[in-house]
């Protein structure tokens, strides 16, 4: 990453200001001492020091950037959070510097961000109708047409073709895994979200649950050559149908890149969970949507690896449709469901074959 140019930060500043800047002198601090092949090194997280004369008095700035890599900085998303928090909680604490603007780098310069109050997001509208209307229909009719069948080869088929796509950052990998268990949406995120008051679903049940899921976050943490680039919430309410076997997806979540088994968990507890509200049991016709899901991936894929990974991604998705606060469900189901958020975290390989044993009650 090169500097910006003075002449950019001229441009910049006199738009902040709204007034002619004169005399700039940019000055890296720390780093090289001296300030032409410190600039020439510049990188991000390099702060520099910006004199300048506006209105007949000097006045010195500090412009900073947050250099990449682990600890939660590691996408621009990450860094411009950082920022833009800064930017306004500085001025909020007694006897802290103030912050002058927030802004960013762009393709033609540097753009001030500082009158930001909210972000918003435009994208295309997709026509279709959502997956979980597919679901809807099978439940009700007891039945999964060869098309239904298709349509679960052809998600799986792409899930197989985005997961290709591999990076090597073993810290990310590291940090992706320690998010499905700590991040706010996650299994930690889950967990709290419970009632403490609930009928059955007791404090010490959900305190097992994180326990394994502890162990599960350093089993799978040097499986880094995993990280792949995933949708991240790959779930009924996220994908639409329109002809045949056409489809889009929406919102992705939590990061361009994670573990493949993020994106499996998503989408095959919805056949368990939809096969329990049909029948209270996961029998046909949504135990074998999950056949064919499974099946399809691990034969186009050839990644056997992650039946070794997946079990506490199926337990954190368990949490989420067995939520007394987000479901409102019949307790045999949702007591299945919680039986199966613990019970798949003491398999060691997913025996996506034979589920109904994970259903069952087991001592807490």
């Amino acid at each position: 990453m090169s500097a910006p140019s003075p002449e950019a930060l001229k441009d910049y500043l006199s738009k902040v200001y709204d007034s002619k800047i004169l005399n700039l002198k940019v000055v890296p601090i720390g780093g090289n001492p001296d300030p032409e092949k410190a600039l020439k090194e510049y990188g991000y997280g390099t702060p520099l020091k910006l004199d300048f004369t506006i209105g007949g008095k000097p006045k010195s700035l500090i412009f900073n950037t947050v250099r990449p890599g682990g600890f939660g900085h590691d996408t621009m998303p990450d860094r411009a959070a950082i920022l833009l928090w800064e930017a306004k909680a500085f001025n909020t604490l007694p006897r802290h510097v103030h912050a002058v603007d927030v802004g960013a780098f762009t393709k033609n310069g540097l753009k001030s961000l500082g009158d930001i109050e909210e972000t918003f997001l435009l994208t295309e509208y997709a026509e279709g109708r959502v997956y979980r209307e597919d679901l809807d229909r099978i439940k009700e009719t007891g039945k999964a047409s060869q098309l239904d069948h298709n349509r679960v080869k052809t998600m799986a088929q792409y899930l197989v073709e985005i997961h290709r796509e591999k990076k090597t950052d073993p810290s990310y990998y590291e940090r992706r895994n320690r998010e499905l268990i700590g991040h706010n949406e996650c299994i930690f995120g889950l967990t709290d979200s419970y009632p403490a008051d609930h009928e059955w679903i007791k404090p010490r049940m959900l305190e097992d649950i994180e326990k394994k899921c502890i162990e599960w976050k350093w089993r799978n943490k040097r499986r880094t050559h995993r990280l792949s680039k995933i949708h991240g919430d790959f779930h009924p309410f996220n994908i639409l149908f329109r002809e045949d076997t056409d489809f889009s997806v929406l919102d992705r979540s939590r990061g361009e890149y994670g573990d493949p088994a993020d994106d499996l968990a998503g989408l095959s507890i919805n056949f368990l969970f939809w096969g329990l509200m049909h029948k209270h049991e996961f029998t046909e016709p949504f135990s074998g949507l999950w056949e064919t899901f499974y099946a399809t991936y691990l034969e186009e894929s050839g990644d056997e690896e992650l039946l070794e990974v997946i079990p506490p991604y199926l337990s954190w998705r368990a949490l989420i449709v067995g939520s007394p606060v987000w479901y409102r469900i019949d307790e045999d189901i949702r007591r299945k469901l919680i039986n199966f958020a613990r019970n798949v975290l003491d398999q060691p390989r997913l025996d996506w074959h034979h589920i109904t044993p994970l259903l069952e009650d087991r001592t807490w």
